[in-house]
């Protein structure tokens, strides 16, 4: 989950700033839309936020510190490229989390920002450079996605593997989270990334399977949901993670069902968060879930046995990784 449009930062400030809405891809001579597929959907008029859906405005010294690292190493993060409200707070910090495999996902899922269409190849340099950006940022946790490749033949999880040895070697004391496509049709590719030994296996769920169909077309709840079975029976002590989006429609029984499911497929911690349309040409909100309800979700949540809850409306994949993963550590280690 986690995936915003910049353009909405007026919309989510208190403080005015400067808008990073990026509509056209301008790199080339033609301008193209950044969503060819939709470009033609009847629009759903953006709605206004309610009061408890706000964030600073991106702009600090160390926000921009962070900002040339990122750029002097010509790297992509899900931070821009989805738009991810809390982009101020996290690059603030030194908190990015870095895209691989390109800007440009194969799929077209109907709430996701990231640009779409034919991917270019893959840069072979990218793990030296982001191995050399974590080391710079001093990162003690790093966060690493990547778009949907389905046009390589392993999904892009040789490239996973190879950016978990670069940071490893770069920066041995810094743990590793991935947050992996769904290698759908890719066998073998999971093996690949699982046996690089990230720290944490993330891969989101996004919504409730009744929505997979409008929501996430290119996706299979079941699969998805195998997947991360898979990662626990491959290493038992690895832990796993996902995340869902709420206010797409969802009923509150389907979601408590899927808290069910993932605890089947032993998953560790879950994240629960506020769906936030990109443009009007994306899945509207059918309603904004107030803040008592993500408490009540949590609390179902940790009622279930999961080992750690994130649920709030601001909540995203990658929000204070670093610091979820310390308190992964402790929770497992009371439950031992």
């Amino acid at each position: 989950m986690a995936r915003f449009c910049t353009s909405d930062y007026k919309k989510l400030t208190k403080l005015p700033g400067p808008t990073m809405t990026t509509v056209l891809d301008t790199t080339s001579s033609t301008a193209r839309p950044r969503h060819p597929e939709k470009a033609h959907r009847v629009d759903n008029p953006i709605q206004r936020k309610p009061d408890w859906i706000r964030v600073r405005a991106p702009g600090s010294p160390i926000f921009k510190e962070t900002q040339k690292i990122v750029r002097d190493n010509d790297l992509v993060t899900v931070c821009e490229e989805a738009g991810c409200p809390n982009i101020g707070e996290c690059w603030s910090k030194k908190h990015a989390t870095m895209m691989i495999l390109g800007d440009t996902c194969t799929r077209a899922c109907a709430f996701c920002n990231v640009r779409t269409g034919r991917p270019g190849p893959v840069d072979q340099s990218e793990p030296e450079n982001v191995a050399n950006a974590v080391e710079k940022l001093g990162l003690n946790h790093v966060v690493i996605t990547s778009v949907d490749r389905d046009d390589l033949d392993d999904g892009g999880a040789q490239h996973f593997a190879n950016v978990i040895d670069a940071i490893r070697k770069a920066s041995p004391l810094t743990t590793i989270e991935v947050l992996t496509p769904d290698f759908l049709r890719k066998d073998g590719a999971l093996e690949i990334v699982v046996e690089a030994k990230p720290d944490v296996f993330n891969h989101n769920l996004e919504t409730v399977p009744s929505n997979y169909l409008t929501v996430r077309p290119g996706a299979r709840y079941f699969h998805s949901m195998r997947l991360l079975q898979r990662v626990k029976e491959m290493d038992p002590t690895m832990f796993t993670k996902s995340g869902i989006m709420v206010g797409l429609g969802e009923q509150r029984t389907e979601v408590l069902q899927l808290m069910d499911d993932l605890r089947v497929a032993n998953v560790d911690f879950l994240t629960i968060g506020q769906y936030l349309q990109p443009t009007s040409k994306h899945h509207r909100i059918e309603r904004f879930v107030p803040p008592e309800e993500f408490k009540s979700y949590e609390t179902s949540a940790y009622s279930k046995g999961f080992l750690l809850v994130s649920s709030s409306p601001l909540t995203r994949s990658s929000h204070h990784a670093g610091e979820d993963f310390a308190k992964l550590q402790q929770a497992r280690n009371r439950a031992n």
